[in-house]
């Protein structure tokens, strides 16, 4: 097929032939989609967001179309956001993004920043607007906090306090808003059903914050439904580790359904015809690149585990007795290991501020075998990068810090070594068991020494009794709670 023209108007095959570049189709399939002849403004970002040189010709044509001359970033991002629904897996909407940040830095080439930092500065502003303006967050970002966390980020400077706290009041009393028309988008949500029916068998559709289409859920409708039952929850971090306030600390009661990759925690008994309530996806946590494990450091109640989420929330979850408690380590660890996809590269950083990779949500499109060597490289590559960490520590005051971010570093490779070595081990007993019975492959890895050995304390399981702040930073010490 030589030419985009030949296609029906609306086809996405174009996204199939995108390994043949033409710059001439580029630039008509891009002026089709900006003027929306042929296409639904849903359409765009999957023509915008793939990753071969054809669709990045049409994304580059396609912002051209935008002029942000004399707008500031916050602005510009306004009214690019209002042209098309940002959808896709959260590598494609970043894509789309970066050549945003692109196309900003060129209509304003005294920018105060570079693409790249036009770039942090682009998502952290997205995810401000989910912090200030999404649903269940707890306590909101401050603007203090806002400009630490962009410390070194631009091209390793900082980016101008002033810049940040424009930008920070800019979200705080305006909040994003995205284009969304709901028949388009329940249509082109129906069709990523069709798509992933043929692949898998599965329905999809995404549960959505609408305050950032990059907190999206993937809720399988029809997923396997690995194990449920009573669990008693306790939050014990936020996001980032933050220590949850103690308000919100309270052990409650649910019915537990661990289905694909989601945790789910319902109020009522489960029922497998039973629709998910609003409340049941309130309290939703999701598993990909979790880790669970004994609560060893906690001695108030018995059959206690610990859940770490991507984000470094914390968990504690009571189940019924020591077995039920070691079957629900060995199954949420499983699915995560089985279905986490693999990791995007770390954010944009520098030797002054540590960041931790992106963790996608999505499930890998690896088979297992694919999905146990890509544990396995990653292991190599973090106990490889731990190793020369430990080499090469600062000759500084213990409180400095460059000592701090040195420590934070050391504590994210530990864990994520244990977590990988957790998969590891899990995934090879399964192949062991040479069964896809979780039964079998339970009994199998409960049995003898395995039953220790799987569920045994390592050095990067933090101690839950100290609260922790970003990135796993350690907080103040909270006195010693007196209700359990």
């Amino acid at each position: 097929m030589g030419s985009v023209d030949t296609l029906e108007r609306g086809s996405t095959d174009t996204l199939a032939n995108g390994c043949r570049v033409d710059a001439d189709a580029a630039k008509r399939l891009a002026k089709r989609l900006f003027y929306l002849e042929g296409f639904k403004r849903c359409d765009v970002a999957r023509h915008l967001g793939k990753n071969n040189e054809f669709s990045q010709l049409v994304a580059s044509e396609y912002l051209s179309f935008f002029d942000f001359t004399g707008l500031s970033l916050d602005r510009a991002l306004r009214n690019f956001l209002k042209a098309f629904p940002l959808m896709g897996e959260t590598q494609e909407r970043e894509r789309v993004l970066v050549h945003f940040s692109k196309r900003f830095c060129h209509c304003n080439p005294e920018a105060l920043t570079s693409e790249d930092g036009a770039h942090t500065l682009t998502c952290a502003l997205m995810l401000l607007n989910t912090d200030l303006h999404g649903h269940n967050i707890g306590k909101k970002m401050s603007c203090q906090q806002f400009i630490s966390n962009l410390d070194g980020l631009n091209d390793g400077k900082d980016f101008p306090k002033e810049l940040l706290k424009v930008l920070y009041n800019s979200i705080k009393n305006e909040k994003l808003e995205w284009a969304i028309e709901e028949e388009e988008l329940r249509k082109s949500l129906s069709e990523l059903v069709e798509e992933q029916c043929e692949v898998g068998g599965k329905r999809v559709v995404r549960v959505t914050d609408g305050s950032n289409p990059f907190i999206a859920i993937p809720l399988l409708l029809n997923a396997v439904t690995y194990k449920h039952g009573v669990l008693t929850r306790k939050s014990h971090a936020d996001m980032d580790g933050k220590r949850t306030p103690r308000g919100r600390r309270g052990w409650k009661k649910f019915y537990a359904v661990l289905k694909g990759m989601i945790l789910y925690l319902q109020k009522d008994e489960y029922k497998p015809d039973k629709d998910l309530s609003e409340v049941d996806l309130k309290n939703a946590v999701r598993v990909h690149h979790a880790l669970a494990t004994r609560a060893c450091d906690y001695s108030k109640r018995q059959n206690v585990l610990k859940l770490k989420t991507s984000d470094w929330r914390v968990f504690l979850l009571q189940a019924p007795s020591e077995e039920e408690m070691m079957s629900w380590i060995f199954r949420i660890n499983l699915v995560a290991a089985l279905f986490s996809a693999p990791a995007f590269p770390a954010a944009i950083g520098s030797m002054k501020k540590f960041c931790r990779p992106l963790l996608p949500s999505s499930t890998t499109r690896l088979n297992q075998e694919e999905q146990l060597k890509s544990h396995e490289n990653k292991l190599k590559q973090i106990s490889l990068e731990l190793e020369e960490h430990k080499k090469s520590p600062p000759d500084l005051t213990p409180k400095s810090k460059e000592s701090e971010e040195y420590r934070i570093k050391e504590h994210y490779l530990t864990y994520e070594k244990c977590r990988y070595e957790t998969y590891i081990s899990l995934l090879q007993a399964k192949f062991r068991t040479g069964s896809d019975d979780l039964d079998k492959i339970e009994a199998s890895l409960f049995s003898g020494e395995g039953k220790e050995g799987y569920l045994r304390k390592t050095q990067s399981s933090p101690s839950i009794s100290q609260g922790q702040g970003v990135n796993g930073r350690a907080g103040h010490k909270h006195a010693p709670e007196h209700n359990s």
